[in-house]
């Protein structure tokens, strides 16, 4: 990566593993229904492969293998976001609260490695 995005590259590193994290803590919270169960054992890969690509992506050996593990982060985002869409919170309100806040932030990475991709380009 460029020597100015430095600093942000370890916050983002950090904001991805709280992410999954969190994604983490919150399956353990919802009914275990036989979709949840399933659903949530994607959602944990995908948010965890989204930080652990983002990881690989400060380690690259190019720009064109930065390119494609950031694009790999914005897949890993962007299904994160469908897992938690699948998963009943069975109208808890605060677990539907939490569910939402994740989505926001599925979202708002998915909108971050979008834009360095094309700064990449």
């Amino acid at each position: 990566m460029l020597k100015a995005q430095n600093s942000k590259r370890y916050d983002l590193e950090e904001r991805t593993f709280r992410f999954a994290k969190k994604v983490r803590s919150f399956v353990k919270k919802f009914p275990r229904t036989l979709a949840n169960i399933e659903d949530s054992k994607q959602v944990i890969r995908s948010s965890g492969s989204m930080a652990a690509n983002y990881i690989e992506a400060n380690e690259s050996l190019g720009r064109k293998d930065l390119g494609m593990r950031i694009k790999i982060c914005r897949k890993e985002a962007k299904e994160s976001g469908l897992w938690l869409n699948l998963l009943e919170t069975e109208a808890n309100t605060d677990l539907e609260q939490e569910r939402q806040e994740l989505l926001q932030e599925a979202t708002e990475l998915r909108k971050i490695f979008g834009a360095i991709v094309e700064k990449l380009k």
